[in-house]
């Protein structure tokens, strides 16, 4: 008899080296992939670097914008800046100030900020082959403040993949946010079980007591509520700290709704965002195999707020680290279980409907033939 219930993607999607390669290049490269916030390149010349499922790559302000590269020296490959080697970064996203020219390291060769080579010592001769030994170009723009970067050469617009998020979150100011505090995580979980643990709240009665305690209605399995509407919270909180409440004010020009309820929303493939009236915490996911993930947790605050003497992110952070916490260590449990040779699909019940979108993806940017079934 066949069970009347969706099914998730097979298991080797979740746990196989070979699969996880053909996504990064089907979804993960191929997609606009969030690489961190604007701020952290305010002038010509400062760049963040970022590992991308395992490309290197450099987002540097130029004074024309932002330009996207290859981290790696057109003459023998070495990285123009310094990575920290095979295992995951503290922080995927180090930055610092190229002044004006990123030269490598190893003999010399200098690069403008648009990735034209501009210098190779000793050679003079290679000034007439500049424009084909520019460095990799990779694409780059910007939403909100984040930092997308697209390492395909074609693909369609970051406005594809935000599938109405601009829209549903036009109300909040979030490319004048600022980063006040972040977190690191490094999960022994598929990048997939993250985002899918993250798009439902099934779980969220066994897993996150403190939270139900916040939002009660999650104790009976999220499904009655109205996502796109925003969640409400208990009588008297209005905000994702243990007490509901804080001291920071709200954001200006929200409306009554969003003052008093929750959004969440989650760009594939790698930028989940949960939105209170005074603070977002934005995850991006950051994958490194089939069984490891770093998770960057950015807690962006209005700058009024971080400007004032008595500012304290505390309260949103421990909230937070808390309940990131209870879920890194589910989705390992479930990594782990993924394992099993007696693993080869899991279930979805109808209140994790959105966890399917995750599914969905990943068999839109895979062909049929292409996703391991055994």
């Amino acid at each position: 008899m066949e069970i009347p219930l969706d099914t998730t993607l097979p298991g080797p999607s979740y746990t196989s080296e070979r699969e996880f390669a053909r996504e990064r290049e089907a979804a993960l490269f191929a997609d606009w992939f969030c690489v961190g916030r604007e701020e952290s390149v305010p002038e010509p010349g400062d760049y963040l670097a970022a590992d991308v499922a395992g490309e290197s790559i450099l987002v540097v302000r130029t004074a024309d914008g932002l330009a996207g590269h290859y981290n790696l020296c057109r003459h023998r490959g070495s990285r123009l800046v310094p990575v920290a080697g095979a295992q995951p970064a503290a922080s995927p996203q180090p930055s610092g100030c190229a002044g004006g020219a990123i030269r490598c390291p190893y003999h010399g060769w200098t690069y403008g900020l648009d990735g034209t080579l501009r210098a190779a010592p000793f050679l003079p001769e290679l000034r007439r082959y500049r424009e084909r030994l520019s460095l990799h170009p990779v694409a780059v723009t910007t939403w909100g403040g984040f930092v997308f970067a697209r390492l395909a050469r074609r693909g369609g617009p970051l406005q594809d993949q935000l599938n109405g998020t601009d829209g549903r979150l036009a109300e909040y100011p979030l490319e004048q946010l600022r980063t006040g505090h972040r977190l690191v995580y490094q999960v022994a979980a598929n990048w997939k079980v993250i985002l899918e643990n993250y798009n439902e709240c099934y779980h969220c009665g066994p897993v996150h007591p403190e939270l139900c305690e916040l939002v009660p209605a999650f104790r009976r399995g999220g499904g009655d509520l109205d996502w796109d509407d925003g969640i409400p919270h208990r009588d008297g909180a209005y905000t994702f700290t243990l007490s509901g409440t804080t001291t920071r004010a709200p954001f200006p020009g929200l409306s009554d709704r969003a003052r008093t309820r929750h959004l969440g929303e989650l760009v594939l493939p790698n930028l989940m965002l949960s939105l209170s009236a005074d603070h977002v915490a934005a995850f991006t996911v950051w994958p490194h195999d089939a069984g490891h993930t770093t998770v960057v947790c950015d807690f962006l605050f209005h700058p009024d707020e971080i400007a004032r003497s008595d500012f304290d992110p505390g309260d949103a952070v421990a909230f937070w680290d808390l309940v990131n916490k209870q879920d890194w260590a589910i989705c390992e449990q479930v990594q782990d279980g993924m394992r099993s040779r007696m693993f080869t699909v899991g279930y979805l019940a109808p209140m994790e409907q959105p966890s399917a979108d995750v599914g969905h993806y990943i068999s839109v940017k895979l062909r049929p033939d292409q996703i391991l079934d055994h």
